[in-house]
């Protein structure tokens, strides 16, 4: 049987992941950060930028992901790719 803990260190490499591929995605359709930004409802890049690096404890919840996914019109899975 696999072991399923998981413990903090697991769970930043998975949120760090996500991040490098939200990042990913949204050069890949030519979107800035601010413009990201501002269609999820915030008034500034830094959610969106220090989430995508993960630093300073910020990551991407679940809301966040499915605003994300539907403007840059793909499956959330892709968000989950390589984890």
């Amino acid at each position: 049987m696999k072991d399923t803990t998981i413990t903090d260190a697991n769970m930043m490499d998975v949120y760090k992941k996500i991040g490098s591929n939200v990042k990913e995605i949204r050069k890949s359709k030519d979107v800035t950060q601010l413009k990201l930004a501002l269609a999820m409802g915030f008034k500034a890049v830094g959610t969106v930028s220090l989430s995508e690096l993960c630093i300073q404890g910020k990551h991407f919840n679940i809301e966040h992901l499915v605003k994300i996914a539907d403007i840059l019109e793909v499956d959330i899975r892709d968000f989950f790719e390589g984890i």
